[in-house]
């Protein structure tokens, strides 16, 4: 969901809108271990790294991760068993609130994949490995319950 083109114009810190970051919720049908990452991926180019807490409060039909970011922001990922899908990101900050809903998944897995392909062809990574990392570590911070 990292290519959501909805998702694209605000990433790298483009939420001035809303003031100062507060809070990014977003839901996610099924399961943590499965698809918490979707979740991520779209969440994460709007925060950026750094985040120092997870906590799963959920259990093994639903999954509440409240995860801490070091900028003074939460974020909340609901990943539900029966959960119908809305791919919303919800923003909130000082100054207001956005709502950000992408009803075009195809155009984010194509350019998922254009972006896997030229990696393969020039060995550049569309982004850091450290994100990588950091998303895995709070995946698996997820299924263990906290860090």
């Amino acid at each position: 969901m990292r290519y959501c083109k909805e998702f694209i114009p605000f990433q790298n810190g483009h939420v001035r809108e809303v003031g100062i970051l507060r809070l990014i919720m977003i839901n996610m049908a099924k399961y943590w271990e499965t698809y918490g990452i979707h979740a991520l991926e779209a969440i994460y180019p709007i925060a950026g790294p750094g985040f120092v807490s997870v906590r799963n409060t959920g259990d093994d039909k639903r999954n509440i991760v409240h995860l801490k970011h070091r900028n003074g922001f939460d974020a909340v990922i609901c990943c539900i068993s029966d959960l119908i899908f809305d791919p919303t990101i919800t923003v909130g900050g000082t100054q207001g609130v956005l709502q950000i809903r992408t009803a075009d998944s195809y155009s984010g897995f194509r350019t998922q994949l254009v972006k896997f392909v030229e990696y393969l062809r020039t060995g550049e990574r569309p982004f850091p490995f450290a994100e990588t990392d950091e998303l895995m570590q709070l995946v698996i911070a997820g299924i263990e319950k906290c860090f």
